[in-house]
C-alpha cells in the first residue's frame, strides 16, 4: 500500500478535527440509535460537514484524482485502531466525492462498491449511488462507459443487499424510460 501524502494527511485531521469540534453529544446519541451502532457518531450536523469539506476545498486547492480517492478512503476507515468508522467522516467522504464527481473514473466503481457494501445504511449509500455513482456515469462515454456497465450489471446479482440496491438505484436514475 503507498503511504498517503501529506497534503491529504492535513487534508483529513483538518475534515476530522472540524467535523469532531461541531459535534454535540445529544446529536451523536441520536445519529447513533438512527444509523446503527457500528457506526459511531460526532454528532454534527449535515450542513457542518458539508461546511467542512467546503473549507477544505478551498484550504486543499490543489488535490487531484488520487489525492481526492485517497483522502476519501481515509475518511471512510476508521480514524484508529480499535475505533468504530465515525458517521460524520463516511458522509464527509461522500461529500467530498459529490463536490469532486467530474475528476472520477470507471476505475473509481470499485472503490465505490467498497463504501456501499460497508455503508450499511441508506443515508450514506443513497447519496453515494444518486450523487458520485451516477454522476461518475454521466461522466463516461465509450469503452469506459462500458466497463463501467459491466460493473453495475454485476451489482445486480450480488448477494450483498445494499449493492443490490445501488444497482437498481442507479438504473432508475439512469433509464430514462422510467421517467415517462
Amino acid at each position: 500500500m503507498t503511504p498517503v501524502n501529506q497534503a491529504v494527511q492535513d487534508a483529513a485531521g483538518f475534515i476530522d478535527t472540524t467535523v469532531q469540534n461541531e459535534g454535540t453529544w445529544y446529536r451523536a446519541e441520536e445519529v447513533e440509535s438512527r444509523v446503527g451502532r457500528a457506526l459511531s457518531s460526532y454528532g454534527a450536523s449535515v450542513g457542518a460537514v458539508r461546511g467542512t469539506i467546503r473549507d477544505a476545498g478551498r484550504k486543499f486547492k490543489d488535490l487531484g484524482h488520487d489525492d481526492v480517492t485517497a483522502l476519501a478512503s481515509q475518511l471512510w476507515g476508521r480514524p484508529g485502531p480499535g475505533r468504530r468508522p465515525v458517521y460524520e467522516r463516511r458522509l464527509a467522504a461522500v461529500v467530498l466525492l459529490q463536490s469532486r464527481v467530474a475528476l472520477l473514473r470507471h476505475s473509481d466503481l470499485t472503490r465505490l462498491e467498497g463504501f456501499i457494501r460497508s455503508a450499511r445504511t441508506a443515508e450514506l449509500v443513497d447519496p453515494l449511488v444518486a450523487d458520485v455513482v451516477v454522476g461518475l456515469l454521466a461522466g463516461l462515454d465509450g469503452t469506459e462507459r462500458q466497463r463501467a456497465g459491466v460493473v453495475i450489471a454485476r451489482w445486480h446479482q450480488d448477494p450483498d443487499e445494499w449493492i443490490r440496491h445501488a444497482a437498481a438505484m442507479t438504473a432508475e436514475i439512469t433509464d430514462p424510460r422510467r421517467h415517462t
